[in-house]
């Protein structure tokens, strides 16, 4: 029987300031910028979550809500939402806070899959995850039903 852990257990909250070398020449942070932020804050979860390797498997459709700017602190809240035999589903909240006046933004939000190596590098089992709010527990159903739409989007590919 595999080990279980609770969601809250290996959650992260990574905090930057976003610097002019981070944006254009508008003072909007990239896209690619942000981007790979969310992988670093899932990534940590990821690795809480399974204390093994682990690799990113994919990500879900991004969507830009909101801009973020030079200056902004980009808070990045990642949760492990459900896990399968060797992958997990991380979702990912993304905010930018003007640190002038407070004013916090939801500036996006996007599903992170990763699966746990073992030491040659291959697939291993990861711990199973248990939500244990209302709303973790909201997360693991929405998040096993993404799983097995993409299960079924991967099945209908190698057709």
């Amino acid at each position: 029987m595999r080990p279980s852990k609770p969601v809250s257990s290996s959650k992260s909250i990574i905090s930057t300031q976003m610097l002019p070398s981070d944006a254009n020449p508008m003072g909007n942070v990239h896209g690619g910028t942000i981007l790979k932020q969310v992988d670093v804050a899932a990534g940590v979860t990821a690795l809480r979550h399974t204390r093994m390797n682990i690799v990113t498997a994919s990500i879900d459709r991004m969507d830009f809500y909101n801009p973020v700017y030079v200056g902004n602190l980009l808070t990045l809240k990642a949760s492990v939402n459900y896990c399968g035999r060797t992958s997990m589903e991380v979702g990912v909240r993304i905010e930018a806070e003007d640190l002038k006046t407070g004013k916090i933004t939801h500036t996006g939000s996007c599903y992170l899959t990763y699966v746990a190596l073992d030491e040659t590098g291959r697939p291993t089992e990861a711990p199973d995850v248990v939500p244990e709010t209302i709303e973790e527990k909201r997360r693991w159903e929405a998040g096993k039903k993404r799983r097995e739409e993409r299960l079924r989007f991967i099945a209908f590919k190698e057709k």
